[in-house]
């Protein structure tokens, strides 16, 4: 064999080794993490949770990839209500259950140019509802008996949300006037941040007294762990733990629409709040420029903050509660 053939061939085994073989992933827009190619351009969606304590254990609730915890209303101890956004959701087995809406939400989930699923809400979210942008779909979905009262025993599933969406006429995909904005700038890597406020605790219970919100920093995975009611939050299917990469708490205003307790956040504003990530945690500030603006945090220094790749909760903190937060 002559000299220019082995090396011939010697060069294609190395190049064989050394070349990829598979094409990168894309990214997650709500986590920054690696996805399939094939859901790059899908839209999320954002299923309103009921957190009363009657509907525990909450199914699929762990899998989501931002959790937003607010007031549902100022009655009942201020009871606070789960708003999960998914990027890969059609394959989502039971999630829920589902409850209703309320009017920030609707605004809040179009930031994310998620499709909102929920059942019903009071007539004050009608208004929204109506805006161009605004893009859900209401009730109907599955009913499931747990011996529960029939408002804890509604279900959704990804292949149903498919054909709910169908029939609705709701593209799945980022469209033209859809297309994916940032609405996190993220980490290249894992980062600590440059703090001496020490936040392995962050303490909601007198924010949120109904249910007692809190999230713990655990040291083994480098994420919070939710917990409510004096219990670790945990899927009812699988026994996964609902955890979060980051914290984010917007100190929010709220005016009260009714004698019932029901709502509007202020979102459209600007405010303080916290950043939390890996046990610290900076002061941050929030803006929202319009009904139609996306969310925007900033450091002291007026920077827009990049966070850590991974899962996120956002707690709306009412404004007439913040001196109540305590991260310790």
């Amino acid at each position: 064999m002559r000299l220019k053939t082995v090396f011939a061939l010697v060069l294609c085994a190395v190049l064989t080794f050394v070349l990829p073989t598979t094409v990168y992933a894309a990214t997650n827009e709500l986590t920054g993490l690696e996805v399939s190619d094939g859901i790059a351009g899908q839209r999320p969606v954002a299923i309103m949770v009921d957190n009363e304590k009657k509907a525990l254990q909450h199914y699929g609730t762990a899998e989501a990839d931002v959790v937003y915890e607010m007031m549902n209303s100022t009655a009942n101890g201020r009871i606070t209500r789960l708003m999960c956004l998914y990027k890969d959701w059609t394959n989502l087995q039971r999630t829920g259950s589902i409850r209703s809406t309320r009017t920030t939400n609707v605004m809040i989930a179009d930031e994310y140019n998620a499709v909102l699923i929920h059942d019903g809400g009071p007539f004050y979210i009608n208004t929204y509802l109506a805006q161009p942008y605004a893009a859900h779909i209401s009730g109907g979905f599955s009913r499931i008996k747990n011996g529960k009262p029939t408002e804890f025993t509604e279900y959704v599933f990804g292949q149903e949300m498919l054909g709910r969406f169908a029939k609705a006429g709701i593209p799945t995909t980022y469209t033209l006037g859809l297309e994916r904005g940032t609405h996190f700038v993220f980490n290249g890597a894992d980062t600590d941040l440059a703090s001496e406020l020490v936040a392995n605790n962050v303490e909601l219970g007198n924010v949120f007294p109904h249910n007692k919100s809190r999230l713990a920093f655990n040291a083994g995975t480098r994420t919070y762990d939710y917990y409510e009611y004096g219990s670790i939050h945990t899927d009812a299917e699988d026994g996964q733990v609902m955890t979060f990469k980051n914290v984010i708490l917007q100190n929010v205003s709220f005016n009260q629409l009714d004698k019932n307790g029901y709502l509007t956040y202020n979102v459209i504003g600007s405010g303080s709040g916290y950043y939390i990530t890996n046990g610290k945690a900076i002061p941050i500030t929030w803006s929202k420029g319009s009904e139609t603006g996306m969310t925007h945090y900033y450091n002291s220094a007026g920077q827009e903050i990049s966070i850590n790749r991974g899962k996120t909760y956002i707690g709306l903190v009412p404004a007439d509660t913040w001196g109540s937060v305590v991260l310790n």
